[in-house]
């Protein structure tokens, strides 16, 4: 019997939810609202207290954060090439340019090590990205962001539900920029929410949130900025309030798929394995690289012919089209340049079997197979360095013991 096909993400939306959805349309009240309110409230308390204000994308929440930093024409905020296009988008949207570091080898994210020598007197805000849910370093990100007088907004639109150091992602830090994008750990469908610092007026960013309107007890309004239209639905926030509920729960399980990848993951492939962080990372993907010269493409539908889907997250960016036009090149960033050329994603998502691990892992098997006799050591980055795993290597008590909160 043909199983059916398993996509790379899919989200888990409960009954309770749905219905939550529908007392929602019944009501008569769709747009922004109490469900809103409540969303932000949750978020709140799940931050430790601090301010959030939700937006209907994460990609809103990078620019308001901009906005609200004075990140505008002249300045060069610093961020990396290895994460979705819209975190450097937005970087141009409010007339500034981005400097990108190159990516650590390890972790795929940004090479703190590069970090200081990046900072000029016109970098305001470095927004690091937390790939794939695997969080920068924050202690060491914030030392030298505090040394340099810089303001952080933390893209940590992967990274709801892991942590850094021991503390919650968005519980600590400056600006905090969460994503609920239908790929996402927690979905509203489509939506955001932006923590804040104490020196923020949160009134500022709500006007910067829809259209810098400001209303009065009677009925007068005022627009003293220019603001966007990111206010996020109350059918969304429904959604999002019975996400936050099972954020622990999901991020167990997707926890639980990476360890059986780990486990079950055929040794003689050639394949780059993620570090294998079970106390910080959220696993929000899991992403091997492949063995160099092997045809991406060829591969994807390959594995598309066996019922895998699997996703590309991400080419390195500033070699498109825009950003080359401004004088990025090839060669520029060859960390990311390399990781963005091979990276595949892997399905990986709460509702997923223990068994659906092990369709993947045939379907590599048939894909990218080596003769038996030509096994090679599977290499395995850990957060502190890169071992060889012997193809005995198959006892999950070998990793390190889950954390968290």
């Amino acid at each position: 019997m043909t199983q059916p096909f398993l996509p790379f993400t899919r989200p888990t939306i409960d009954e309770e939810t749905i219905a939550a959805v529908a007392d929602v349309l019944r009501s008569g009240w769709i747009t922004s609202g109490p469900k809103v309110q409540a969303f932000e409230a949750t978020l709140s308390d799940y931050c430790g207290g601090r301010t959030v204000r939700a937006f209907n994308s994460g990609t809103a929440t990078l620019e308001v954060a901009l906005r609200l930093a004075e990140v505008s024409r002249g300045d060069t905020p610093i961020t990396t090439p290895l994460t979705w296009v819209a975190t450097a988008n937005v970087i141009l949207e409010v007339g500034a340019m981005p400097v990108f570091v190159d990516v650590d080898p390890r972790t795929r994210n940004i090479d703190l090590d590069r970090l200081d020598a990046a900072i000029r007197p016109s970098t305001k805000a470095i927004i690091p990205v937390d790939l794939a849910g695997l969080p920068v370093d924050r202690k060491r990100l914030y030392e030298i962001a505090n040394r340099h007088d810089v303001r952080v907004i933390e893209d940590a639109a992967q990274s709801i539900g892991a942590t850094s150091h021991g503390k919650t992602i968005g519980s600590i830090g400056d600006f905090v920029s969460f994503s609920f994008h239908a790929n996402k750990n927690i979905t509203t469908t489509e939506g955001g929410a932006l923590v804040l610092p104490d020196d923020i007026d949160p009134k500022l960013c709500e006007r910067l949130r829809l259209q810098g309107v400001q209303r009065f007890p009677d009925g007068g309004m005022d627009v003293d900025v220019l603001g966007g239209k990111f206010n996020l639905t109350d059918v969304a926030a429904a959604i999002g309030l019975g996400q936050l509920k099972r954020l622990a729960e999901f991020t167990a399980r997707r926890r639980h798929l990476a360890r059986l990848y780990f486990e079950r993951m055929p040794q003689n492939l050639g394949l780059e394995l993620p570090p294998a962080d079970f106390e910080n990372s959220n696993w929000h993907m899991f992403q091997p690289l492949l063995p160099r010269g092997t045809d991406r493409g060829v591969f994807i539908a390959a594995m598309k012919d066996r019922g895998i889907g699997v996703g590309v997250h991400y080419p390195a960016l500033h070699l498109f089209s825009l950003y080359r036009q401004f004088g990025f090149k090839e060669g520029d960033f060859p960390v990311a340049e390399d990781i963005g050329r091979r990276i595949v994603t892997l399905p990986l998502f709460p509702s997923m079997t223990d068994s659906d691990v092990d369709r993947v892992c045939d379907a590599l098997i048939a894909c990218l197979g080596n003769p038996i006799n030509e096994r090679v050591p599977r290499r395995v980055g850990f957060m502190d360095g890169e071992i060889e795993v012997p193809d005995d290597f198959d006892q999950i008590s070998a990793f390190p013991p889950e954390g968290g909160n």
